[in-house]
């Protein structure tokens, strides 16, 4: 997803002395993660975490991500793409209270001036813009991150979703984005079979979050998004978009849905994560990306409860099975 701190600071030169005296290697990594944290916080401050969705439903109650998957069949082929992610890898809550964790968003209103996007990838399966992407919209991972570069925008009034890739804000105001997805969150059109968006999907991004305003109400009504190591070359509705050359069959296809199992106790999990569980139950996961197995992601928000989150790390992948929503597609 990236490079790591570590990896950067491995292949980094040697620290210039400072009156004589080198840097340590830890005091540089005290720098760069205030650093980090001083520009989320800049973020946080102009948009702030866990200001809802702007009065916009976030799809219509008849869209896929809000279906329950709790009676559906279960997949013939659960067992091996279970096996493929990890059975015995366990949960891991790719979100917390560090505001370099997540992936944020900003809520900005109908009069936000749109600027121009300059995609630098996948311009040919983008939605072209002006994007009303503000200067000061948070970035995943910080501004300075190398990892995904997520941007994601609900604009409220219009109630529509901008959402970039690898982006970059420039000096006049417009962003560079390796691609770039436009949702109307109040119809349930998908994007072209083939098409990718600021996921490798091609879903929304925000649509999959965890949002502490949930845990705030008590209640997830949608499935969550998580990543896979390996995936196969074809997809699932709502999934229109592929990342992968391989045509082993035992290997899960982008959109594919799971459920954790009915009969796994949530009973001895704290309040946040039994929220969180339940909504396995109900809605499940939805696989949107290549990534570390089990990888699940919510929003950035200081007020999560680290220990809490920590506690679904107890959750094993055979906690989990596939069920059937659809043919896999492998062509646009």
């Amino acid at each position: 997803m990236g490079v790591s701190l570590e990896q950067s600071l491995s292949a980094a030169p040697a620290p210039a002395t400072i009156c004589g005296v080198r840097p340590t290697r830890s005091a540089i990594i005290g720098v760069l993660v205030t650093l980090a944290l001083g520009t989320a916080a800049a973020a946080a401050t102009a948009y702030p975490f866990g200001s809802g969705t702007g009065g916009c439903r976030v799809f219509p109650a008849s869209n896929a991500w809000h279906e329950k998957v709790s009676k559906l069949a279960v997949s013939p082929l659960s067992d091996a793409y279970i096996a493929s992610i990890g059975a015995n890898i366990d949960l891991h809550p790719d979100f917390g209270s560090n505001l370099t964790y997540g992936i944020p968003y900003a809520v900005v209103p109908a009069s936000q001036p749109k600027v121009p996007i300059h995609f630098t990838a996948y311009g040919d399966q983008s939605d072209k813009g002006p994007y009303p992407i503000p200067p000061a919209a948070p970035v995943e991972g910080g501004s300075s991150s190398t990892g995904d570069r997520h941007v994601l925008v609900l604009q409220a009034g219009a109630c529509k979703l901008y959402e970039l890739y690898s982006a970059y804000p420039n000096a006049n105001g417009s962003w560079n984005a390796g691609s770039g997805a436009v949702f109307d969150l109040r119809s349930n059109r998908l994007r072209p079979n083939g098409w990718t968006s600021a996921d490798a999907a091609g879903l929304p991004i925000l649509a999959g979050l965890i949002r502490y305003d949930e845990i705030q109400r008590g209640r997830i009504d949608h499935a969550i998004r998580f990543t896979a190591p390996q995936t196969q070359a074809g997809f699932i509705h709502p999934a229109t978009h592929f990342a992968s050359s391989s045509s082993n069959p035992n290997l899960p296809p982008m959109g594919l849905r799971l459920r954790l199992k009915a009969t796994f106790d949530v009973s001895r999990f704290p309040r946040v994560a039994r929220i969180i569980l339940r909504a396995m139950k109900a809605y499940g996961l939805i696989l949107a990306d290549n990534g570390s197995p089990w990888y699940f992601q919510g929003a950035t928000d200081p007020r999560w409860n680290d220990t809490a989150l920590d506690a679904l790390k107890a959750v094993p992948g055979s906690a989990f099975e596939v069920v059937q929503t659809g043919p896999i597609l492998h062509a646009g």
